[in-house]
């Protein structure tokens, strides 16, 4: 198995099995992810050299207008999908065997943690990972300390409240808080 075939199981959310070949293939391509932000967060980086690095992370070119404020860790780098002029702050993790695709313009706070994969609650299969993607829309804004959980969508211009926990989908437009987070008004036109 190959890393191709492990992206494609994991977009169709396919349990990849502990133990299991396309598990292999995950955990060596964590070991590439481990080296690659081990040197982003290693030391000071020109922001430009910051982008080169998460380009080598994701397999994908990261535009100039993205800004990333290290430390930074993601345990996978290959399903993370990043758009024009968002700013991710310091302290951030992301695991994204899932999928986590960020659109234009948001902004990420310190900290925050992004979850794509859950393990099965029967405890004889608990080594199993089942793949859920996190998809934030544009122009999102998620504070400091907040939890995005796998399978989340946030529709465009949401504000996620520092320290929520998101266990559902935010629609376009709310503002959400707590743990876990729930609607609390709209943002202002």
């Amino acid at each position: 198995m190959e890393l191709r075939d492990l992206l494609a199981a994991l977009d169709a959310g396919e349990t990849i099995t502990g133990d299991s070949p396309p598990h292999g293939v995950m955990h060596a391509t964590s070991q590439e992810a481990l080296r690659i932000t081990g040197e982003l967060n290693g030391g000071y980086n020109e922001p430009e050299r910051v982008r080169a690095l998460l380009a080598a992370l994701t397999g994908k070119p990261v535009d100039e207008t993205v800004t990333v404020f290290p430390p930074f860790a993601a345990d996978f780098g290959k399903s993370i999908t990043l758009g024009s002029r968002i700013f991710i702050n310091s302290g951030c993790r992301f695991q994204d065997q899932g999928g986590i695709t960020i659109g234009d313009d948001c902004l990420i706070g310190h900290n925050v943690v992004i979850a794509t994969l859950n393990h099965d609650l029967a405890p004889s299969h608990r080594a199993d990972m089942h793949p859920a993607p996190v998809v934030i829309g544009r122009n999102v804004w998620i504070g400091a300390n907040a939890t995005i959980l796998p399978g989340v969508t946030i529709g465009e211009d949401a504000v996620i409240g520092a320290a929520s926990v998101v266990t559902k989908d935010v629609p376009a437009g709310a503002i959400v808080v707590g743990s876990p987070a729930r609607f609390v008004r709209s943002v202002p036109e």
